[in-house]
């Protein structure tokens, strides 16, 4: 397991220890639920591999050695068989789960409550397995590119918290991440003179007009709007030093206290919200590292062919070899 090299509790008082090294997270618990289960996800590959084959496989290049899968209990034999042996041939693999009774202590989710309770408790649920680490944190139906991988983990590499918590967010340009077949859900950022994230605001409903405006329908009071071209975007492609999980655990907490009484059937508490209340309060940075590539993902049945065809060339050109 990824923690710090140690020489007791003797030396963790005279020597700082060495630096342990970042650990990927996988947030793949809805991973299907599109499709109904695990079974029926979709290669897109030339050999049956899917989205999530390539995003091991980049990270493993880019450097990473462990893989920390945060799954339902239920799909572990299922996913395993799957997709787990398969990232076994690269990495270190273990397993967390995202139950709705795995909260931090005293807290308990609503009764009647199925929806799980949104992608910051899945990090969280995966604390006891990377504490003490640096960690990348990804979606498991997401296709990032190589580029992104390689910007995260250098980031990560020696990344250090001062006087603030130092985190990083790969931003994509909102314009290369949306989907022809439907709507999608981004983090919209802003950003200072210094790459610095600044503010970041959860937009449901995000289109392309036939004009090529880019807009987002309203949300409850947020009432809708146009996003311009260019405009750096979350897809949940975050780093975090190993400062990041304790804090989720406070956050946790306030949003059992403030916004989930509001909500209690559906309201979630979201990774770019854990961020967002630790920049607006002046506890941490994100460094946003930009990237113009290219996001795919099967959102929708009828994004296959464009991300078929999109690995297809990737894999002509070399980017990949047909067997991964």
């Amino acid at each position: 397991m990824a923690k710090k090299v140690c020489g007791g509790a003797a030396a963790v008082k005279k020597e700082k220890c060495a630096m342990a090294k970042p650990v990927l997270v996988i947030m793949a618990a809805g991973m299907g639920s599109r499709y109904g289960g695990l079974k029926q996800i979709d290669p897109v590959g030339p050999n049956g591999q899917i989205i999530l084959d390539y995003s091991i496989y980049d990270a493993h290049r880019a450097g990473f050695e462990r893989v920390v899968f945060i799954i339902r209990p239920e799909l572990h034999e299922a996913f395993e068989k799957a997709i787990g042996r398969k990232a076994r041939r690269f990495m270190q693999v273990d397993y967390a789960y995202q139950t709705l009774d795995k909260l931090p202590e005293g807290l308990r989710a609503p009764e009647g409550r199925e929806k799980p309770l949104g992608t910051a408790h899945a990090v969280w649920c995966a604390s006891e397995l990377t504490a003490g680490a640096p960690i990348a944190v990804i979606n498991a139906d997401d296709f990032y590119g190589a580029d992104a991988f390689r910007k995260m983990y250098d980031f990560l590499s020696v990344a250090q918290d001062d006087d603030k918590y130092r985190y990083c967010m790969v931003g994509y340009q909102v314009e290369n991440t949306l989907t022809e077949n439907g709507t999608v859900s981004r983090g919209v950022c802003t950003e200072d003179e210094n790459g610095l994230l600044t503010g970041i605001v959860e937009r449901t409903a995000i289109s392309r007009t036939p004009d090529g405006r880019i807009v987002y329908a309203a949300d409850g009071d947020a009432p809708a709007g146009e996003i311009p071209a260019g405009t750096p975007v979350s897809l949940n492609l975050w780093g975090f030093t190993p400062s990041f999980l304790p804090t989720l655990e406070e956050g946790l907490r306030r949003f059992f206290a403030e916004r989930l009484p509001q909500n209690p059937m559906k309201g979630e508490y979201y990774l770019p919200f854990a961020v967002d209340e630790l920049i607006q309060a002046g506890r941490a940075t994100a460094q946003v590292l930009t990237t113009t590539a290219r996001w795919f993902g099967v959102t929708y049945r009828e994004d296959k062919p464009t991300v078929c065809a999109a690995i297809a060339e990737m894999t002509r050109q070399g980017e990949y070899p047909a067997d991964l």
